[in-house]
């Protein structure tokens, strides 16, 4: 009868603490630099969250180690819901290419929702690249292996894994020079340091409207709603790439042991928000995709993705650098 009792009174006393959720400032811990995806959605939805909660919503960028530092910082914070983490699958894929990481990213941290889908974009600098299409770019590498090099926005980012997964397809060579976010990786490709990049497609497209970037391919399944001329590598007949696809998404966690109910609310509301006219606008205009699942189906595809990224880290010989 006590532990009935004790149980009871633990239930209403979350129900009571997630009613009153949150009654101060809220931290989001993005694990990228300004001006990426990650970013993007970050800020976008920290704002409508304040706005709904009547509390600020703080986001606190913590770029480095592929986004594991961040995360950890999450991973130790009090599971209260004030601290969460902007997750991307990028974290999925450090699980699988650093083993002896603090924590256990695909079953440690509380799911929340996942929001968008940042496209993965291919492109060269206009001006010292010629390739105009990914046949193209595929010849120029295969007659010059070990000349060229490419920028993506981190080490064991879904950008590399993407670019050495096509590497391995199509048997071609190229240098990876690693950035900490996809908006130094593409400013530096702009600038003509580096003649291709791999990036999400925020920070590229306004070098897209100006010439100053051509854009290849997208890796990801379908076109992007932000950016419907660029084609997607698997469309254009290329019998090795039939297949390919890889997505950038991002989402909401909180630390381990969050009580239901907190999880709970900020799922709906997330959700809530996600799905108001005003914020897909411009999270689109921004060049970001709505990719929209609540908690059940966010751990599904977690998971799922972890045996991908394995299977693929394996076949390619992917690992940290």
């Amino acid at each position: 009868m006590m532990r009935l009792l004790l149980a009871a009174l633990a239930a209403f006393a979350t129900a009571a603490l997630a009613q009153d959720y949150p009654n101060r400032p809220v931290k989001l811990v993005v694990t990228y630099t300004p001006g990426g995806g990650a970013d993007t959605t970050g800020r976008v939805f920290a704002e409508a969250l304040s706005q709904a909660w009547k509390q600020q919503v703080v986001v606190e960028n913590r770029p480095g180690a592929g986004g594991s530092i961040g995360a950890e910082v999450v991973h130790k914070a009090p599971a209260d819901g004030y601290t969460l983490l902007l997750a991307t699958n990028t974290h999925i894929i450090n699980h699988v290419v650093y083993p002896k990481l603090p924590f256990n990213f695909i079953t440690d941290f509380t799911n929340i929702a996942l929001v968008t889908n940042g496209a993965m974009v291919i492109a060269v600098n206009a001006a010292q690249v010629q390739a105009k299409d990914m046949k193209e770019l595929i010849a120029m590498l295969k007659s010059a292996p070990g000349k060229h090099s490419y920028a993506s926005c981190n080490v064991a980012s879904p950008h590399h894994f993407g670019m050495e997964m096509l590497k391995h397809a199509m048997n071609i060579d190229a240098l990876h020079i690693p950035h900490k976010g996809c908006g130094p990786a593409v400013s530096d490709t702009v600038a003509g340091h580096i003649g291709i990049v791999i990036a999400t497609l925020p920070p590229a497209v306004p070098f897209f409207k100006q010439g100053r970037l051509r854009p290849i391919a997208l890796l990801s399944e379908q076109r992007s709603a932000a950016a419907p001329d660029i084609p997607t590598i698997k469309e254009l007949g290329i019998p090795e790439l039939r297949d390919f696809s890889l997505e950038s998404y991002y989402g909401f966690m909180a630390p381990p042991g969050t009580p239901a109910a907190i999880a709970k609310k900020v799922e709906t509301d997330v959700l809530r928000i996600a799905a108001q006219p005003e914020v897909r606008k411009r999270l689109e205009n921004a060049g970001m995709d709505m990719f929209v699942l609540d908690a059940q189906k966010m751990t599904a595809l977690i998971r799922a993705d972890h045996e991908k990224y394995a299977k693929a880290a394996k076949a390619a010989n992917i690992r940290a650098e």
